[in-house]
């Protein structure tokens, strides 16, 4: 019988480097770079001790504005240890919406890497702090942050005004252990550790306040409805500043012991050859991540057999594509999770004990000590089976709220304790959850509602068709028209009208899109998921352009 546990992410840390200390837990296969879970908590140590020499102490805010960098997850363990919340910040993020969280989330110390592709994380952070370029390290006054006092360049090199990873740990080194044991016998698992900005995709985005309890548990129930022992392999490839990452992949295996190989950037070709090299048991990812993998030049060259389970999530997932990841990359027991980062994040969650057909067109059932209800949106009572309407959950799994933002909470978690998820979902006979869209999602066309969702699984048929989309186009007569927006497969062409024939007759004439736009990508969040609401100004664009 599984229980809801109570230990705190620092518990969880020393329980394995006491009971496997020689067990690999954290592998970077593409540099061979491995630790055991004895010697990571050691540096776990040594990073908490350093932290609180720079004056990091319970409750004070650390962000983590960096790649999946092997020391990420040492941040966020040695945060854990004293007590201190680690802010996610997204990786996409560029100069004002990095300055936002900043103040939003009064932050105490960023902690950076090196950036990404298109944006110099350092040349970002002394705009934002040009006090940096002439202050000593530790005594930041920055008139327009006066909260932050530390920036940590997580790295080797040494940059004006910051710490480097390495003088924080030679810090750590000279306080003695029983400072550090100290702070941690304060800690309770109810205290907040983890907070996550909402992508903003309506309004300014919101900091989730996440617990030791909220997300350890989710975690530990992912990993049970998957048959996670000490023996999985876990390659994650999927961002840490997002739940996916940080909550399904590294609070799994936290919780049952295992390896977690890392993919520091997605990179199709180097998730392959770990999965190959390490002979890694579970694979995460979002669509277009395993749809990028499937469609690699390279596939074949690898050997994938020893996959065996895996979640597919982010967005909504195309049963084709389930089918496809299963076949030719032996995931059998592939599954989805569906939730929202204010629900921990999983909600609902298709199982081992789930067959094939259910794994594939739904996304299971509600998790253990979660209550979840399909709520109409209009009245709040529970739909029946089979109709349609808004996602709601209640339990351990729900936020503790936004962070200083008292009335947006209340939007979201009502009186009741239920936490609205602005989706829309239907349940049926069997007790499982099916995604039919977000409530902002939904066309109506003249009078006539129409759900993406069913449209996409509808075109997935085509075989020509890589990846599509299907959102609202604004219409004059209508108010709201079908667009799809498609990636087709390399060296396959189609038309407009193509796809509009192979619709006909098989679905609602209203449902067929009356604007096709072949694409190359999809506008995305940092962690993956497609923003829809930006596809109807990219349809606007193409059809001006094209007028």
């Amino acid at each position: 019988m599984m229980e809801l546990q109570e230990k705190t992410l620092g518990q969880w840390l020393e329980h394995w480097a006491t009971v496997t200390p020689d067990k690999e837990y954290l592998v970077y296969s593409d540099r061979d770079l491995r630790f055991t879970w004895s010697e990571f908590n050691s540096r776990v140590n040594d990073m908490a001790k350093g932290m609180m020499a720079i004056g990091i102490h319970r409750g004070t805010h650390v962000g983590i504005w960096a790649t999946n960098v092997p020391d990420w997850l040492t941040f966020l363990f040695a945060s854990a240890k004293i007590g201190a919340v680690l802010v996610t910040v997204n990786t996409n993020y560029k100069q004002t919406e990095l300055e936002y969280l900043v103040k939003d989330a009064d932050l105490h110390t960023l902690c950076i890497s090196e950036g990404v592709f298109d944006g110099n994380f350092a040349d970002m952070t002394y705009a934002m702090l040009p006090e940096l370029r002439t202050s000593e390290r530790g005594f930041l006054k920055s008139e327009r942050f006066p909260t932050v006092k530390n920036v940590v360049y997580i790295g080797q090199e040494k940059l004006r005004g910051m710490y480097n990873t390495q003088e924080v740990l030679l810090l750590g080194k000279n306080v003695d252990d029983e400072v550090l044991r100290r702070e941690g016998r304060l800690i309770n698992c109810h205290d907040v550790v983890n907070m996550q900005y909402t992508s903003g995709t309506t309004g300014f985005p919101k900091g989730v306040m996440l617990t030791h309890h909220n997300i350890a548990n989710n975690g530990y129930f992912t990993g049970a409805g998957m048959g996670f022992t000490a023996n999985d392999k876990l390659c994650c490839c999927v961002p840490l500043f997002h739940c996916f990452g940080v909550v399904l992949a590294t609070m799994n295996v936290l919780t049952h012991g295992c390896t977690q190989v890392m993919v520091e950037r997605f990179d199709p070709l180097v998730v392959l050859a770990s999965v190959h090299k390490e002979r890694c048991t579970a694979l995460y990812g979002v669509p277009t991540m395993f749809i990028a993998e499937l469609s690699h030049p390279m596939f074949d060259l690898f050997d994938l057999t020893s996959l065996r389970t895996g979640i597919m999530a982010g967005s909504l997932c195309p049963i084709e594509l389930m089918r496809n990841v299963t076949e030719k990359m032996h995931i059998t027991h592939i599954t989805s999770v569906y939730g929202l980062t204010e629900s921990s994040p999983g909600m609902t969650h298709s199982t081992l004990a789930d067959s094939f057909e259910e794994r594939c067109t739904t996304v299971g059932k509600e998790y253990p000590f979660t209550e979840v209800k399909v709520l109409d949106p209009e009245t709040g009572k529970e739909c029946p089976v089979g109709v349609q309407g808004e996602m709601c959950c209640r339990g351990y799994l729900v936020m503790k709220g936004y962070y200083k933002n008292p009335e947006a909470t209340a939007e979201v978690i009502d009186v009741n304790g239920w936490l609205h998820s602005g989706d829309l979902g239907v349940k049926d006979e069997q007790g499982n959850y099916r995604i039919t869209g977000r409530i902002k999602d939904m066309i109506i066309r003249g009078g006539e509602n129409i759900y993406p969702r069913e449209i996409e699984e509808f075109l997935y048929h085509m075989e020509a068709i890589k990846d599509v989309q299907v959102a609202a186009v604004p219409s004059e007569k209508y108010g709201e028209e079908v667009g799809a927006f498609i990636i087709l497969k390399e060296g396959l062409h189609l038309t407009p009208e193509d796809v509009q024939d192979f619709c006909r007759g098989k679905i609602a004439r209203h449902k067929i899109p009356s604007y096709v736009f072949f694409v190359d990508s999809f506008p995305l969040t940092g962690s993956g998921k497609i923003q829809k609401f930006k596809l109807k100004d990219i349809a606007l664009q193409l059809l001006s352009t094209n007028a």
